[in-house]
């Protein structure tokens, strides 16, 4: 019998298959169990310890139970709760961020990915500094400050000295009041070494999705190229931070295969980070298979329901309260409209997922990644979150002040980073809203912020954040250090 070890470095130990097919059973076998449920919802429940509020969090076995559970009463429970965590941790704030596609230059096969190098149709593009350049621009000229760089694993074509150059042009470009302040990158798998180049660029965080944690089905589903080595791809996260790296960004592919499996193996992943490094992951992304040119998510039979998708992030809420979940512009806005609530603390906005697409005045289907199920324009979604109550935020604070890995998890576990990220939230917004919104974004945001500003207790914070947002409305100057 194989033992789960998750301070183990070696993929197949910390990731068990063997634990995995148990845990699962015992979730089953255990699913319509109250009372065992009961315990394990209360042993979730925040916790208030004087001034601050605790979680303890579940493991991935007492997760799978919940997940596993089809009493609607208890699900119900289970929602409840993901918004009360939710709520207790990063409060209404939506953290704003855009994906920039640098390559779609690809030697890998993987089988859902329209960028897999048999791909003989697709248009093949790499962007040069300037149309990196005229990319920034127009995202900035949207409003964005965060983004997310993403580019297809090519050695020759893309290779690490490429995306630092890439980092470099988008952190030196100031177009009026724009400024990238936070460049996350979605990049293969690779050496320790280059993880520490990409340190000392000034990344914030290290994106790498794991796609499916089965290893006879990861095997399957990329049967060529460099990312066919499960064990690398899998052990890569251990090597970003070996490099430096303190956020790191999970995430599977669902609908690869059985979202049980998934599930678990992701929270086993997180305990090892946990376990072996003192931090857990920064983020969690739960991406669905989407349509794609070259792509038919139909061929793919492990597809879940949106029920389904809803019930495995408040799942994931509860299980790890202190981590941050995106989810894309790959899920249309009912859908995303519905899980804000249960645990997602960032979204994309008026995205693009080809290469060169920014600065495209038609949205290019032929080289997409993934098709766009929410094609509104960042100030539509701006404009939609503050009316469901709501903050988007452009914050990079913490970034900038050095608020990362363990630092930004010891304020976070404790609840005292709402008092750095709430007016923070405020005073981005206040700035997006001066320089790039609507008539409309522009009213119903400052009735929003000045409604968010009576919450803040009355003292220097608040005082600071009214004087700095009244500064943002009659100053063209943005030196703030959000």
């Amino acid at each position: 019998m194989a033992i789960y070890n998750p301070k183990s470095m070696h993929a197949e130990e910390f990731i068990n298959d063997e634990e995995i097919l148990e845990t699962l059973k015992y979730a089953e076998d255990n699913k319509n169990n109250v009372e065992l449920i009961d315990s394990i919802l209360e042993k979730a429940r925040p916790r208030r310890i004087g001034s601050e509020t605790h979680c303890a969090g579940l493991t991935h076995r007492e997760a799978s139970v919940l997940l596993a559970c089809e009493i609607p009463e208890k699900t119900e429970q289970m929602y409840e709760l993901a918004r009360e965590i939710k709520l207790a941790f990063y409060g209404n704030r939506i953290v704003m961020f855009a994906p920039l596609y640098l390559s779609n230059y690809c030697v890998n096969g993987c089988l859902y990915c329209p960028y897999h190098a048999k791909n003989k149709h697709i248009a093949r593009k790499k962007l040069t500094q300037d149309e990196v350049r005229r990319e920034v621009i127009a995202l900035q000229d949207m409003g964005h400050k965060r983004l997310a760089i993403e580019s297809g694993e090519d050695p020759v074509n893309n290779p690490i000295e490429y995306i630092l150059e890439c980092i470099n042009t988008i952190y030196s470009i100031k177009h009026k009041n724009g400024a990238i302040r936070r460049v996350n990158v979605n990049i293969a798998a690779t050496t320790v070494e280059e993880y520490r180049m990409l340190k000392d660029a000034g990344i914030g965080t290290y994106i790498l999705f794991q796609e499916t944690y089965h290893k006879k089905s990861y095997l399957e589903q990329h049967p060529t190229g460099p990312k066919h080595d499960y064990d690398y791809h899998t052990e890569a996260m251990d090597r970003a931070m070996a490099g430096g790296i303190d956020d790191v960004g999970l995430g599977v592919l669902f609908g690869l295969e059985m979202y049980k499996y998934e599930f678990a193996g992701l929270l086993m992943h997180a305990e090892h980070l946990e376990a072996v490094h003192g931090v857990g992951p920064h983020t969690i992304s739960v991406p669905r298979v989407k349509h794609a040119d070259d792509i038919d998510p139909d061929v793919f039979d492990n597809g879940i329901s949106d029920e389904l998708f809803e019930k495995l992030i408040a799942c994931i809420r509860i299980a790890v309260p202190y981590t941050g979940m995106i989810i894309s512009t790959r899920e249309n806005q009912s859908v995303r409209e519905k899980v804000l609530g249960l645990g997602i603390s960032q979204i994309s906005g008026g995205s693009r997922t080809s290469v060169g697409g920014y600065c495209e005045e038609e949205r290019p289907h032929d080289s997409e990644q993934f098709d766009v199920s929410d094609q509104r324009t960042l100030d539509e979604v701006v404009n939609w979150l503050m009316k469901l109550g709501y903050i988007p935020s452009f914050c990079t604070a913490c970034y900038r002040e050095g608020r990362t890995g363990d630092r930004f998890m010891s304020l976070c576990k404790s609840g005292q980073i709402l008092n750095c990220c709430h007016p923070n939230a405020l005073m981005t917004l206040a700035e997006y809203l001066a320089d790039y919104a609507s008539e409309d974004t522009r009213r119903v945001g400052y009735e929003l912020i000045e409604n968010e500003l009576k919450k803040i207790p009355k003292d220097k914070v608040r005082e600071i954040a009214t004087q700095n947002i009244e500064a943002i409305k009659t100053s063209n100057s943005r030196d703030f250090r959000f």
